[in-house]
């Protein structure tokens, strides 16, 4: 498949995974009292289940290629949640080095996400 091909084929497939998302937060938003992010972990949540049993699947039964692979994963899961990518590749680090390393992905992941969220306010307010 032609790269442009794919571009667009990864592109379409994030759109509906964006439409998804906002969907689901909608709906979770009108179940919620709005003092926690509920509907954001949840998103998140199912994201997760679905990008696990997508994978397996697509590995174990499927037998999808390269392509469509990352068509479902790189556009529909990365657009639904980001949150699943880091997830699976956590699991990943897991099954083939060490958990010792996927916990270490995982608190390195929040730590400089927190201060790179943190650094950028900074910033804004510096130059607002």
């Amino acid at each position: 498949m032609q790269i442009g091909g794919k571009l667009l084929l990864v592109g379409l497939s994030g759109g509906v995974g964006t439409l998804a998302r906002f969907s689901l937060t909608l709906l979770f938003e009108r179940q919620s009292s709005g003092r926690f992010a509920w509907p954001t972990i949840l998103v998140n949540l199912i994201g997760c289940f679905l990008a696990g049993l997508v994978v397996e699947l697509a590995q174990r039964r499927w037998q999808w290629d390269p392509h469509t692979a990352q068509v479902v994963l790189i556009g529909f899961f990365g657009a639904f949640t980001t949150f699943s990518a880091i997830i699976l590749e956590t699991l990943r680090l897991g099954q083939g080095e060490s958990w010792l390393a996927a916990g270490g992905f995982i608190m390195l992941q929040n730590a400089l996400g927190l201060a790179a969220v943190f650094t950028g306010v900074g910033l804004a307010r510096t130059l607002a």
